[in-house]
């Protein structure tokens, strides 16, 4: 081969190597993620699958569950979770220095300070051992409430990183930062828990409030047909036991408005039989939103109240007006009597501060729980005023997580 022909040949390769290495930057340059970028993805990946578990509060099970991502995120050869007498999930190496892991996690929950401990402190027989120190951050006391392992409920745990050599000041760090991540999912749980029974107690508040003065009038109103209309008695009692086995059953937080109305129209029927042709009723449901999900008692105590507070007061006869349609991702309700009305300067006062409070407390008591379970902007709204009745709305989304799962359970 002569030079000119070599000469090519070098241009030839040359060329191509470029070309192949503009490739491969360009690849690189579009690639997926970086480094730093595939490490936060990671980080946030492990902790959110750490999570789900212990919104579940410090069991065991959700421990064992936690234990095995928040490894991953902290390093060293294992990862423990403590309630505060014992260890309670173990992910990785460590299992027989359990006691004397144990023993300092009570130290340092009792001081609540976080425990270095060094091989010294960690004596062991087993010359395979890679358990070389520890770090054990306490958490706070409320970490232990929700469902802590048989421990008072007011004391709280640790996190605790098992290293293979003296502890470094970047495993205590993450160790540290770790429990504080793990005390916040426990703190949320305690909250979901505090809200759960709050809106449990606000339901028997409701039923406290509300059902007394029903429950005798409609038995005096059954009572009246004994004689005259046994059959129709009779049909009222099964009403009336239908109506309160709903209304005062001791599962489930939640409902959907297929079975609210069906109660509604029990509660109805009763009072019709009081009424007679004063109390009207119209209806006016979309079928696409029966099976919508909403807190149980929640359109119950509208139509109660308009009936006890706006049609009862009211000379001659009376009509409630029920409406549910489809709007959009909202069901939107609405409970409009033409009675008596309420003074709005009145209603928007405080139950405390006013003489008949029975009315307001309902519809407080409402509007408390639609927004804790859907949020703020989902809250009662009220239009009245003396002599021209009550109309009572309601937004409720027609697909909600927290209503899902809790419906499921």
């Amino acid at each position: 081969m002569n030079l000119t022909a070599t000469l090519a040949v070098l241009a030839l390769v040359t060329g191509l190597a470029a070309t192949v290495g503009l490739v491969v930057r360009a690849r690189a340059r579009r690639g997926i993620a970086t480094a730093t970028q595939r490490a936060t993805y990671e980080v946030l990946h492990r902790a959110g699958l750490a999570a789900e578990p212990l919104r579940g509060g410090l069991t065991g099970s959700n421990a064992a569950k936690a234990a095995r991502h928040l490894h991953a995120l902290v390093g060293g050869v294992g990862l423990g979770i403590a309630d505060a007498s014992q260890v309670i999930a173990l992910d990785g190496s460590g299992d027989h220095h359990l006691d004397q892991l144990a023993a300092a996690v009570q130290r340092s929950t009792a001081s609540g300070r976080t425990a270095v401990l060094r091989a010294g402190d960690l004596p062991c027989d087993d010359v395979n051992c890679a358990v070389r120190g520890a770090v054990i951050v306490p958490l706070p006391a409320a970490a232990g409430a929700p469902g802590s392992a048989g421990t008072d409920p007011g004391t709280g745990g640790a996190l605790i990183a098992i290293a293979e050599s003296e502890p470094a000041p970047g495993l205590v760090q993450a160790t540290v930062e770790t429990a504080r991540f793990v005390a916040a999912q426990f703190a949320l749980a305690e909250l979901d828990s505090s809200r759960t029974r709050i809106a449990r107690a606000e339901v028997r508040a409701l039923r406290a409030q509300i059902r007394p003065h029903f429950v005798y009038n409609a038995l005096t109103a059954i009572a009246s047909f004994v004689r005259t209309d046994p059959e129709r008695a009779r049909e009222l009692i099964l009403e009336f036991a239908e109506f309160t086995r709903y209304s005062f059953r001791a599962h489930g937080e939640f409902t959907t408005l297929a079975e609210e109305l069906r109660s509604i129209d029990r509660y109805l029927t009763i009072e019709r039989a009081r009424f007679g042709d004063r109390l009207q009723v119209r209806l006016q449901i979309a079928p696409e939103v029966l099976p919508v999900g909403l807190p149980f008692l929640s359109v119950q105590p509208l139509v109660e109240n308009a009936v006890r507070h706006g049609l009862f007061r009211k000379p001659g006869a009376g009509t409630v007006h029920i409406v549910a349609r489809d709007a959009g991702a909202e069901c939107l309700i609405t409970v409009e009597d033409d009675g008596v009305g309420m003074d709005p300067e009145v209603f928007a006062q405080p139950a405390e501060d006013q003489t008949d409070s029975g009315q307001h407390f309902g519809l407080a008591n409402v509007d408390e729980r639609l927004r804790s379970v859907f949020g703020d902007e989902f809250g009662l709204v009220v239009e009245t005023a003396l002599g021209a009745g009550t109309k009572v709305t309601m937004r409720v989304p027609k697909f909600h997580p927290d209503v899902r799962a809790k419906r499921a359970a």
